[in-house]
């Protein structure tokens, strides 16, 4: 007989050690509220150490530090993927916040007045739970991939790493956004490119170039304080651009084409194995990277807090009909910035100010003693 689950109670559990729920931790940990971090990646970082080797940040340093750190860098430049991942691990630290890594959560319930946290072999009650998942965290990959012939190498831009995993002859990828741009220029340099999808613009400057330190600051101000639930602007058009393609920030499809990324029309379906473009062409590729994104995936909390779409409902993260549970870290949480790095911070601190009042209000039973904000 399988041995019973071990049981914990703690007044908030976070789910998700990236940047949204390091930030609420650290603002929780600030009001002196218990709480715990739980996340399935082996170290902080992973999420980021995971992706593929080249990859930069596409903003500033100065737009990259959480709450109480700036990021330990010149202000103007791009971080590595990597040194973003040591830094979020080196936060977790500095700040004493009680991440338990390689712990995966398998189902959020209610029982009675507290929320049963499940995970492997532990139960956590807790007042409060924070998902802090992220956005978009499950690959999309269209159904016709099934149809493409076996001997072609296909993996979603989640899974590449670097050229070396791609097989000779040519390559497609499938997706022209910011993804697809930067690993097919990339590949270009060793295969014959191809790159599939609609041309969702650019940036108006060179990213990197002395315009853009004016015109980034601009472009932040607008998605952070202009583009927002908090104003009419905002509340009009704010979600239907957060859902529009994110035009291209480092590369322009000028770059592209100069590189010897021949661009194509949408793949539509497969022929006798072979992808099919919108404009009838066959392409003869041996490999195919899929860069369509990610799909939201909340199959795994177990409360009627959904809409049709499978979106949860909420105002700026707090989910009124389940008091005590929250997210960070949404497309258009509150505003155009909420679910990338430049937020620095605005929702989780909004959210963990939530849970600091209301554990004010409704002081139960003693709880573990809070956790001291160390570093700061």
């Amino acid at each position: 007989m399988d041995a019973a689950p071990l049981r914990e109670r703690i007044e908030t559990v976070i789910i998700g050690g990236g940047q949204a729920g390091l930030t609420t931790a650290y603002h929780l940990a600030k009001r002196g509220r218990p709480f715990v971090i739980l996340d399935a990646n082996e170290r902080v970082g992973d999420a980021w150490r995971t992706r593929w080797d080249s990859l930069r940040l596409f903003s500033p340093a100065r737009y990259d530090g959480l709450p109480g750190w700036r990021f330990p860098a010149s202000g103007w430049s791009y971080p590595t993927k990597d040194e973003m991942a040591d830094y979020l691990e080196a936060y977790a630290v500095r700040f004493a916040l009680p991440v338990r890594a390689g712990v995966r959560v398998e189902g959020v319930t209610r029982d009675g007045d507290r929320y049963v946290v499940r995970t492997d072999g532990h139960r956590f009650e807790a007042d409060n739970v924070v998902v802090a998942t992220g956005a978009n965290r499950v690959p999309k990959v269209p159904a016709l991939a099934s149809e493409l012939d076996p001997s072609i190498v296909q993996f979603h831009s989640s899974e590449y790493r670097r050229p070396s995993q791609l097989r000779d002859g040519d390559v497609l990828l499938v997706g022209a956004g910011n993804s697809g741009a930067e690993i097919s220029f990339e590949a270009s340099r060793s295969h014959r490119t191809w790159l599939s999808g609609p041309d969702t613009g650019h940036l108006p400057v060179r990213h990197g170039g002395p315009a853009s330190r004016f015109v980034l600051p601009f472009m932040r101000f607008l998605g952070h304080h202009v583009l927002n639930l908090g104003t009419p602007i905002g509340r009009r058009v704010g979600p239907k651009l957060a859902t529009k393609a994110t035009p291209l920030i480092r590369l322009k499809q000028k770059d592209l084409a100069a590189a010897g990324v021949e661009l194509v029309p949408r793949v539509v379906g497969a022929r006798d194995g072979s992808p099919v473009l919108e404009d009838g062409r066959v392409l003869d590729v041996a490999n195919v990277v899929w860069c369509t994104g990610f799909r939201t995936d909340f199959g795994w909390i177990d409360l009627p807090i959904f809409s049709e779409d499978g979106q949860p409902l909420h105002h700026r993260g707090i989910v009124d009909s389940e008091l005590g549970l929250s997210f960070v870290g949404l497309v258009f949480q509150y505003s155009l910035t909420s679910d990338i790095l430049p937020s620095r911070g605005r929702d989780a601190e909004y959210v963990a100010t939530h849970i600091a009042a209301r554990a004010r209000s409704t002081e139960r039973s003693p709880l573990p003693r809070a956790i001291a904000l160390a570093g700061s």
